[in-house]
């Protein structure tokens, strides 16, 4: 079931590593050495499925390239990865990210964690095939307490088939991978100051809220939940956030963080141990020095409706993790509108949900 569970964040992996090879023409190699790396130490640290995952605000921006004002290349989100490396080490050494975190309450953090926007990414996704996307989704909810076909390896292998049909010529190219030793090279060489200025004002200090919603306080808030015997605190998962980031931006990764979405993945797959990001981080550091040539088409070839059935059920699985509401009822009221804002952007729920409860306390808001 670790190994079921493993697979169980890809919903959110691989569409961003597909943008980041694909949009901004970063090398594969790095990226996934610096996800595999991260994996790994993240499992044998926490000892919890405790993920890795993109940062979901500096990928949408740099796949979509939406910073307007200037193009994000590969040495901007190095530069990006840098810049929130230092921060957040900065806030977990000074302890300054357990003192943030006391600030929001814990009904805006469920609010955050509620998980609906990874459910609403999920349908998304699943519309670009609803065929496949029913027949996975139906199969999968069939078998997902099964502990003798674990429902993620089936839905894994299903979409491999569904691979196989669609795009047979892309398929035989990968019939006989190329094994090739390559190392990820220096990056932060490439890095200006104009770089820097970029990733740290358009993309980096934007991130900051979505990090410490979803990130810090709620995969802090999960893992708690789930794993009491294994508690971790704000300021131990800033200090890891901001290490690996540091790792990744030498590597020539991007940047990461420790999403709530993505432990309720692992766990909805039947991941209960560090073994699940240890497997995950394994495979990846195993492909990115051997394989990391063949990476794009494999990852291009792979149903994208398929990726929406595991977001999907990655959402229902945090959804259900979240449904402890306040008993009063101008809190929920602020879970519901920070859950609302979160399926339009993270950061600003993170901030709707902060205003609003400072405007609770002061009691300027009365329902």
């Amino acid at each position: 079931m670790e190994w079921a569970g493993a697979f169980g964040d890809l919903g959110t992996l691989i569409p961003f590593i597909v943008a980041y090879i694909a949009v901004v023409r970063m090398p594969p190699g790095g990226i996934l050495f610096s996800f595999g790396i991260a994996m790994v130490l993240s499992g044998f640290y926490y000892r919890t499925p405790f993920p890795v995952q993109p940062m979901k605000g500096i990928g949408a921006v740099a796949a979509t390239q939406a910073a307007q004002t200037a193009v994000i290349t590969t040495s901007t989100v190095y530069a990006a990865d840098l810049a929130t490396g230092l921060i957040w080490l900065s806030l977990g050494v000074t302890g300054n990210a357990a003192r943030v975190a006391q600030i929001v309450p814990r009904y805006v953090v469920i609010g955050i964690v509620l998980g609906l926007n990874f459910m609403l990414e999920g349908i998304q996704m699943m519309s670009s095939g609803w065929l496949i996307a029913s027949i996975g989704l139906v199969a999968t909810l069939l078998l997902l307490t099964n502990r003798v076909f674990p429902a993620m390896f089936l839905l894994l292998m299903f979409g491999g088939i569904c691979a196989v049909i669609q795009s047979p010529g892309a398929i035989a190219t990968l019939s006989f991978p190329h094994f090739r030793l390559a190392m990820p090279s220096f990056a932060l060489g490439r890095v200006s100051w104009h770089d820097l200025l970029i990733g740290l004002t358009l993309l980096a200090l934007p991130q900051l809220p979505l990090t410490l919603g979803n990130a810090i306080i709620a995969i802090r808030e999960e893992n708690n939940r789930l794993f009491p015997e294994r508690a971790v605190t704000e300021n131990a998962i800033a200090v890891s956030t901001g290490t690996m980031n540091l790792a990744s931006a030498v590597l020539g990764g991007v940047p990461m963080c420790h999403g709530a979405g993505g432990m309720a993945g692992h766990v909805a797959f039947g991941a209960r141990t560090g073994g699940a990001p240890i497997i995950l981080g394994s495979i990846l550091l195993l492909l990115s020095i051997g394989y990391a040539d063949s990476i794009q088409t494999l990852l291009t070839v792979f149903p994208r409706a398929i990726l929406g059935v595991i977001l999907f059920l990655t959402g229902a699985q945090l959804a259900l993790g979240s449904c402890d509401f306040s008993k009063q009822k101008g809190e929920r009221f602020i879970t519901l509108i920070t859950a609302a804002f979160s399926m339009w952007n993270v950061g600003l729920a993170f901030v709707a949900g902060l205003i609003l409860s400072l405007l609770a306390k002061r009691g300027l808001l009365r329902l």
